[in-house]
């Protein structure tokens, strides 16, 4: 009974293995960065709708309509071409101070924000499409 057994799960183990190596990406796939925005015919998704609504309601004030930044602080379109989901997440969440002898720029903490802290992702799916070029100025359009 015990051999039966054994059989049984090595059957099953074997099974379930093939049946997800099926279902995984085609080969090349997986090293192509799937985009956190979708744009279909010009128009964006709810999510990026929302992280455009969002950044206007919370970031605009100092860095710009459109995420093009201000005499204050960076262009985040610029910025978002050269930092990551994880960088971009840890500045608006816990805030950073950049003191040096020319100037001092300060971003506050966002992390006890709600509408900011719980729409990140929408956040920075409006500002990589806008980083990717993808996404022009003004009111996207939704889908």
């Amino acid at each position: 009974m015990l051999a039966r057994s054994r059989l049984w799960l090595g059957v099953v183990a074997v099974g379930w293995t093939a049946g997800a190596l099926a279902l995984s990406p085609p080969a090349g796939a997986q090293d192509e960065e799937e985009k956190p925005y979708s744009i279909t015919d010009g128009k964006v998704d709810q999510a990026t709708y929302n992280g455009w609504r969002r950044y206007h309601a919370s970031c605009h004030t100092c860095h710009g309509p459109d995420g093009l930044g201000s005499s204050y602080a960076p262009n985040l379109v610029d910025s978002l071409k050269t930092i990551s989901y994880d960088e971009f997440a840890e500045v608006v969440i816990n805030g950073r101070q950049n003191v040096n002898t020319g100037q001092q720029s300060v971003m506050p903490a966002f992390g006890e924000v709600m509408d900011v802290a719980t729409y990140l992702d929408d956040i920075y799916a409006y500002l990589e499409a806008r980083a990717d070029g993808a996404l022009g100025r003004g009111r996207p359009q939704k889908q």
